[in-house]
């Protein structure tokens, strides 16, 4: 996608907003955006103070994949479980409205929002301690897809999701939707453009090399791979590395693959993500990867075996800071 195609998606989103928020207020009516958020009068409020930044006010729908959420702009108290909106919240300024975290869970780079409210674990949410709050807002997202309705009797909630087909639309959406509550829409229209830069580079890279990719997952001692289409691939997607084997099913846990299905494979870029690491339970990838068939394929040889960063690849992804750093590491990797 090129920066033109960007910048025209986040023209559209904007009017689009606008214009829902316009028909809300004949029909009761407030408009969606592409990623499964959207945000009405928060597009108007961006609109009306263009280029001041100044923080909106009055109601803002947000809808998404599980419903709507209605809440006051600018929310001063938001209980965030996705990690991703958070480093979006934490780009844009925002952490002094933050007021509860998944703290047991948080990826070192978020580590200072420890000093939140600690409600409970990305699958186990403390709903007591949420409660306690008195959030503004409640953000979650596929690990807590299952509570959604006893969140919303608490608070708006709003679900934020990646389209994996759509990746950085999807992503540059959310983004959006998360800035026009806050009035920061400038800001983040900055940090996308410098990203979708650093997209434009890193695909010029992976098609000048030539070689093609393999994504595995390491987890207790085994492995699973991701290829086109999957959580992890924007690397063949977005970032151009064409797939070592474009047949891989497009599972929520990948494909189980043993290092005989690498070796046959023989990718030119090898990237792993480290699971075991990523929930604190030691560096094991490394053991799982470094074997004799393995350690024959060209990604071997050419010293392209990449260990991603789980804490942005497997905690949180999706957001500002993470995504940005995502895309760093693929095409230094390049």
């Amino acid at each position: 996608m090129n920066k033109a195609k960007w910048l025209s998606l986040s023209l559209i989103l904007m009017l689009t907003l606008a214009l829902s928020a316009c028909g809300a207020s004949n029909n009761g009516n407030a408009g969606a955006n592409e990623g499964g958020a959207a945000a009405s009068n928060a597009a108007v409020n961006a609109a009306a103070n263009a280029g001041s930044e100044a923080a909106p006010s009055g109601e803002v729908t947000l809808k998404h994949k599980l419903g709507e959420a209605t809440v006051t702009a600018n929310p001063q108290k938001v209980v965030v479980f996705d990690f991703g909106a958070l480093d979006t919240l934490d780009a844009l300024g925002l952490e002094a409205n933050v007021a509860g975290v998944p703290a047991k869970n948080l990826p070192p780079y978020l580590e200072k929002y420890s000093s939140k409210e600690n409600v409970g674990g990305l699958k186990e949410p403390d709903f007591e301690k949420v409660n306690s709050i008195k959030p503004d807002l409640i953000i979650i997202s596929g690990r807590q897809q299952d509570s959604y309705e006893e969140f919303a009797k608490i608070a708006p909630t709003l679900f934020v999701e990646l389209d994996q087909s759509n990746y950085f639309e999807s992503f540059s959406s959310n983004v959006n939707t998360l800035a026009g509550l806050f009035g920061k829409e400038a800001d983040a229209q900055a940090k996308l453009d410098d990203i979708q830069a650093a997209v434009g580079s890193a695909s010029a890279k992976a098609g000048e090399s030539g070689k093609k990719g393999l994504i595995v997952l390491t987890a207790g001692g085994k492995m699973s791979a991701y290829g086109v289409g999957s959580r992890f691939g924007i690397i063949h997607d977005a970032l151009g590395v064409e797939a070592v084997d474009p047949s891989l099913k497009v599972e929520t846990h990948g494909q189980s693959v043993t290092s005989e299905f690498i070796a046959e494979k023989n990718p030119g870029y090898l990237f792993v993500i480290d699971r075991d690491a990523a929930l604190g339970e030691g560096d094991n990838a490394k053991g799982v990867i470094d074997n004799e068939l393995v350690n024959k394929t060209d990604a071997a040889k050419d010293g392209k075996i990449v260990y991603l960063s789980p804490q942005y690849w497997y905690l949180s992804g999706g957001g500002l800071i993470s995504v940005a750093e995502m895309v760093k590491e693929v095409e230094a990797a390049l």
